[in-house]
């Protein structure tokens, strides 16, 4: 506890840090207090009745990254996912095509040209989404529009949009005056809003219907406590391959010749092939509603539910094949190889070169199947939570795309307000060592 006191007097003290942090908090406060402003027009309590049930699926998966707002058809209904949505296509496009391919390898000018495509691809996807957002979820459902004019449904538009690219920009400043990553931030606080209230559900299911008492909840969270640390080893787990520079003589001054290694993470997909995995197991129950047959209601009724057998096997199944596809695609040993030749780096053992390139794919190869399988494995964790009487809205919190999100944005924010405290001189958060982010992917050099 002292340790913990010193930390913080330490942080106080260091000015660029304190104002970082209350920044931080600023911008955070306005995210939340704009969720909770609804749509001009809109009936908030008939809305709320009529969103009584959870929603599920994809709509689920925006609810859970807009912190809420979707569901209460707030100004921020669509929150960030247009952004995210607009990251992975333009991410995606860089493997394709050579002219984004070449702005990520133009440094700051190519970065800077890649967010404003991004930006304008929000608004253009945010125009599309915004629409259908309103047919789907507020003019479909009786008593919520007080005047459903075409005035209104334009206003709406436009502030959805509007409402989005406010997001985006309170994520931008995170970022450059606040702490951590500001767009992982804005999600993570979502997502934390809903466990105070989710954990309140469960303390009254423990001690009203389902039993156990206090015994059984203090089970569940030694339980949870458990799932955490293994997300946290999944985050941070690497595999370092040695790479070896060669020495140079420049002058009088002998250069190289140290030891460094190229960590490759276990889990270099991220949580993006949970996201993807979720939204192609939504895409058949739409296409399946529109049709009346027996069988094919029959086939809603199995997939429809999360917590149930097959829809997690297959679920599953999904996240391990997307783990393979988006490492592939985001991860280029070829390029590795080609960069360490250029430097004068080759790995103990192996050719340079093509021989590299194919050491680092069955290096990688390799390690992500065990990772694609825990990923998998913590995505379903809920389903078996819920076997256990857990309530579902608690049970959300024992994998999944929420404990992964939650895990990863933390332990990034962490390793920033470490880097400041190190930079100071002063000691780090954790006095075992370390703390290393997600997102750590430069050399650790050691002596050779």
């Amino acid at each position: 506890m002292k340790n913990f006191i010193t930390t913080l007097q330490n942080i106080w003290k260091i000015e660029e840090l304190k104002m970082r942090i209350l920044n931080t908090l600023g911008f955070v406060l306005i995210y939340r207090l704009g969720s909770y402003v609804v749509l001009p027009g809109v009936n908030s309590d008939a809305l709320s009745a009529a969103n009584s049930s959870a929603n599920e699926g994809i709509v689920g998966l925006i609810n859970i990254f807009a912190g809420g707002a979707f569901s209460r058809a707030s100004i921020f209904g669509l929150g960030i996912m247009p952004y995210i949505s607009a990251s992975i296509v333009v991410q995606l496009l860089g493997m394709a095509l050579p002219y984004f391919r070449k702005l990520q390898m133009s440094g700051e000018s190519g970065r800077k040209k890649i967010n404003q495509i991004t930006r304008f691809l929000t608004v253009g996807i945010t125009l599309l989404q915004a629409p259908g957002y309103i047919a789907t979820q507020i003019t479909n459902k009786p008593g919520v529009v007080i005047d459903d004019s075409m005035f209104w449904y334009m206003q709406s538009v436009l502030i959805l949009v509007t409402g989005t690219m406010f997001v985006m920009w309170l994520g931008e400043r995170i970022t450059d005056k606040g702490i951590g990553n500001g767009i992982s931030i804005i999600i993570m606080i979502g997502i934390i809003a809903r466990l105070p209230f989710a954990f309140v559900a469960e303390f009254g299911s423990r001690l009203g219907g389902e039993g156990g008492g206090l015994i059984m909840l203090l089970v569940e969270l030694v339980l949870l406590l458990f799932i955490i640390m293994g997300t946290i080893m999944l985050v941070q787990g690497t595999r370092k391959i040695p790479v070896q520079f060669a020495k140079k003589i420049v002058g009088n001054k002998q250069t190289g010749g140290v030891r460094q290694y190229i960590p490759l993470k276990v889990n270099a997909a991220g949580v993006m092939p949970i996201i993807f995995a979720q939204a192609i197991m939504f895409i058949p129950l739409t296409i399946a509603g529109f049709s009346d047959s027996e069988a094919i209601a029959g086939f809603i009724r199995t997939f429809s539910d999360h917590f149930g057998l097959w829809y997690n096997c297959v679920f599953a199944l999904l996240i391990i094949i997307f783990t393979y596809f988006y490492t592939a695609i985001t991860v280029n040993p070829n390029q590795m190889a080609e960069d360490m030749k250029r430097n004068g780096g080759f790995v103990p053992g192996v050719v340079p070169g093509k021989k590299t390139a194919d050491f680092i794919d069955l290096i990688m190869s390799r390690i992500t199947l065990p990772g694609s399988l825990f990923l998998a494995l913590i995505a379903v964790l809920p389903a078996f939570a819920v076997q256990l009487n857990i309530t579902q809205e608690f049970a959300q919190f024992y994998g999944g795309t929420s404990l992964l999100i939650l895990v990863g944005v933390v332990l990034d924010t962490l390793q920033q307000i470490e880097s400041h405290l190190l930079m100071r001189h002063y000691d780090g958060l954790m006095k075992t060592g370390r703390i290393k982010g997600r997102s750590s992917m430069s050399m650790t050099t050691t002596s050779a």
